[in-house]
């Protein structure tokens, strides 16, 4: 009876209650994590001034191009989990969990390096604005000092929302959400210490929900999934099946990365009041994605369970639910942002020319979201079915090598910033039609019910 309290199983019940009662927590996590991600740049922006906002916004594409990388490993590693949970294999769901948490501790720390050694190269081939350079450098580089916190409250996250309990990870991102927007207000608005300081608060924040999460599953999770140090070393099977799983979403997240760094390359060669108000713009987009963000990992855990337990048809019934639910709230959210985008951007910073770039990209994008979420729910998806290579190579298509190739072209010809923008509804309609193809063609299914 506790376990059920705490977590949901869902491979029972009735499909729109069991993932909306395990979506809506994941709501709400992804709804703080938006506000931990939004904090520094409204405060900084506020307090600091446009240019420190346009240091801090600068960064943010690179942060996910090395972050994103080992987050789609903890994707992984949470399919083979859940598959596991599904099929009520304990021995086995012991030995990926440990090996998750060591293969999370040794990519914090190579995470570590990269970022203190590339950044400032890296900001530089993003044409990153000479008078902002210094302050970029600066916020990244302390940033990447909380890698290992970063890396392993991912993983953590992963296996309690692998198991069903999308609960405790909330409760513990809302509390490290008010830690860092104190920290932001105390360093930077009272101690007026820089970029600098508003990164550090964001690292000591993290280390705070990591360090909660662990503490869950290492004292007050059942017997199943409980987690002992003396276990934590890598299981050569495990390893295996969690890169295997995981690098298709790992190279998957680098290469959307990529190419945002590229489309951010052009937004910096704009100048710094495109920066920060293209930058201001993607925090607020945030928000947009969450009801994407949410069904889409609640799909993966809902078809990973429920192909464990070897249940088709609600397997069936649940990605459809789950694709429809998300298409309508992205679309009533991006209607939404697209009228009160002025008032929004203008919270962030209220020089007229801040405003005009977000807004001009936001009215660019924003009633194309419907597209976006169905593109992402299909990755979940597919990566639920152990098929995360199809939208790997989906995405490294149209919103890697087109997203690129479309750009480069178009500024020769159209240089504008709004030929930049109109690279994201542009490839997502791609993504759509060929994620479509799959879904309708049902090899993702059909096939792994042959292969069991």
């Amino acid at each position: 009876m506790e376990q059920a309290q705490k977590t949901v199983l869902l491979t029972e019940g009735p499909i729109w209650k069991r993932m909306t009662a395990f979506a809506f927590p994941l709501f709400l996590g992804n709804l703080f994590q938006q506000l931990y991600n939004t904090a520094d740049s409204l405060i900084v922006g506020n307090f600091l001034g446009s240019n420190a906002l346009a240091a801090v916004s600068s960064s943010s594409s690179l942060i996910f191009l090395l972050v994103g990388f080992f987050n789609g490993i903890a994707v992984g590693a949470g399919v083979v989990i859940a598959r596991y949970y599904g099929a009520k294999h304990i021995a086995e769901l012991q030995r990926a969990i440990h090996t998750t948490i060591w293969f999370g501790i040794a990519s914090g720390i190579l995470l570590t390096a990269a970022g203190l050694i590339l950044a400032p190269q890296i900001l530089i081939w993003m044409k990153t604005p000479a008078d902002i350079l210094p302050q970029s450098i600066t916020y990244f580089r302390i940033y990447f000092m909380g890698s290992v916190a970063f890396v392993l409250y991912n993983n953590f996250v992963g296996i309690l929302q692998s198991v069903g309990d999308s609960r405790h990870p909330l409760y513990y991102l809302i509390i490290s959400s008010l830690v860092n927007i104190v920290l932001d207000l105390f360093f930077v608005g009272v101690l007026h210490y820089g970029v600098g300081s508003a990164a550090l608060a964001t690292i000591i924040s993290q280390f705070v929900s990591a360090g909660l999460c662990f503490y869950r599953l290492m004292r007050k999770s059942p017997e199943e999934y409980r987690v002992s140090l003396r276990r934590i070393r890598p299981d050569r099977f495990m390893l295996r099946q969690i890169i295997s799983n995981g690098l298709p979403a790992g190279l998957q997240n680098s290469i959307i990365s990529i190419a945002n760094v590229v489309v951010q390359s052009n937004i910096n060669s704009f100048g710094r009041m495109a920066v920060a108000g293209c930058g201001s713009y993607s925090k607020i987009e945030g928000f947009g994605f969450l009801p994407i963000t949410c069904f889409s990992m609640a799909l993966t855990t809902f078809i990973s369970q429920n192909l464990g337990a070897q249940k088709y048809d609600r397997v069936k019934k649940g990605a459809r639910f789950g694709i429809g639910c998300s298409l309508i709230l992205a679309e009533l959210i991006g209607i939404i942002l697209y009228i009160t985008m002025p008032v929004l951007i203008s919270a962030f910073n209220s020089d007229p020319q801040v405003i005009a770039y977000g807004t001009q990209q936001a009215r660019t994008v924003t009633l194309f979201y419907f597209l976006l979420a169905f593109s992402h729910c299909m990755a979940g998806l597919l990566r639920g079915a152990g098929k995360s290579a199809i939208p790997m190579f989906v995405m490294l298509i149209c919103w890697c090598i087109i997203r690129v190739t479309y750009i480069t072209i178009i500024v020769q010809f159209v240089p504008s910033i709004s030929a930049v923008f109109w690279a994201y509804p542009l490839t997502w309609t791609l993504s759509s039609i060929l994620f479509l193809y799959f879904y309708l063609k049902g090899d993702w299914l059909h096939g792994y019910a042959k292969n069991k």
